[in-house]
């Protein structure tokens, strides 16, 4: 495109935008740290699925200060069921950096703001952008996708080279002048008219800037290439009960789920049962002897590059003392407390079979 066209390009883009933006509540604000908040949550995630939490987490937190300043067990507890938690453990992290070395106020400052925990080149881009309005082309997998059919561009988007070429096309038309809007324009083009599947082309602002709408070749664009088969990880776990209590633990603070609570139980190996399985790894991450006494539930849960299949069984301590070998921290528990533990989401899909069958479970 010549000058010309890019300001064409631009224009159109950000003409519907202002006709057709969706009404989100982080688009009310220029707060750099509300912004900022919206922005992670978005990571990885839906944007229905995020508002309710943006509204519970801003409501808890409202400020950088507070955030610096909360348990970390607190800041699990209102990111719980959201998933991919070390986008909350680098939350947490960088707000306490703005705290104590920026007096409480998000960095305008690309250096200054990309170095903080959890801060890459697409949240540096949105916050700096929407917030401060400085010039940097915001690139997600909207953006790529929209940028690809334009321009018929082939380079897998979730190749090694695909982001830096992206980025390079997507300042090469970024608005200098209101970067923010720009920003969010083609972000919002992606989500709602150039989706991934059955494009409604009729419908877009930039449909005459196209080359994939003008020479039909839509479904070649984006291209990716292949990935490896999702292993699949068969998991055991099981709801030791002792006095009408309940054994939770806790996982080290840092990788998957860190932090989190859970209850008790690890992989099953080749070959091995799950009843078998469940009573291996309770005696060797709690040091406990148990009898399986029956087969709770079955729960599917996928991670980003792997899923599991947990088998969850109702337990009964026979004896010994808990001896913690991964785990970092361990409760017993009343089943009705277990709201105020942040747990995983696979955690979450069965925890209230346990409160239905209570009086059954705990013989109360």
């Amino acid at each position: 495109m010549d000058s010309k066209e890019i300001s064409a390009f631009q224009q159109q883009l950000q003409d519907w935008y202002g006709i057709n933006q969706r009404e989100l509540p982080w688009r009310h604000t220029t707060d750099p740290y509300r912004i900022w908040v919206s922005e992670v949550m978005l990571q990885q995630t839906q944007v229905n699925t995020v508002i309710p939490y943006y509204y519970r987490f801003i409501e808890r937190f409202p400020e950088v200060a507070g955030l610096a300043r909360a348990r970390s067990q607190a800041v699990l507890k209102s990111w719980e069921g959201l998933g991919y938690y070390a986008r909350a453990r680098n939350l947490h992290k960088a707000a306490a950096v703005v705290d104590s070395r920026y007096g409480g106020r998000v960095p305008d400052d690309w250096q200054d703001f990309t170095a903080l925990p959890g801060v890459g080149p697409y949240i540096g881009a949105a916050v700096l952008s929407i917030a401060y309005s400085h010039p940097y082309a915001v690139v997600d997998g909207n953006v790529k996708r929209v940028l690809a059919r334009v321009f018929e561009d082939p380079t897998p988007v979730n190749g090694s080279a695909g982001h830096g070429a992206f980025r390079r096309l997507a300042d090469s038309l970024l608005d200098q002048s209101r970067p923010g809007i720009y920003n969010q324009a083609l972000m919002e083009v992606g989500a709602l008219v150039c989706k991934p599947a059955n494009p409604r082309c009729a419908d877009c602002p930039i449909n005459t800037f196209c080359l994939g709408n003008r020479h039909g070749s839509l479904d070649r664009y984006p291209q990716r290439n292949k990935r490896k088969p999702v292993p699949e990880i068969r998991i055991a776990a099981g709801v030791i009960r002792r006095n009408g209590r309940v054994l939770i633990t806790r996982r080290k603070p840092e990788g998957l789920l860190g932090g989190l609570w859970e209850f008790p139980g690890g992989k099953i190996h080749e070959g091995e049962s799950a009843e078998t399985a469940c009573r291996r790894e309770i005696k060797e991450e709690v040091g406990l002897n148990i009898v399986v006494d029956a087969h709770l539930t079955q729960v599917r849960h996928a991670y980003t590059h792997f899923k599991i299949v947990l088998e969850v069984f109702l337990c009964d301590h026979v004896d010994g003392n808990v001896r913690l070998n991964g785990p970092v921290d361990h409760r017993w528990i009343k089943i009705e407390d277990i709201d105020q533990y942040p747990v995983p989401r696979a955690n979450l899909k069965f925890i209230p079979k346990l409160r239905v069958k209570k009086p059954e479970v705990f013989n109360e």
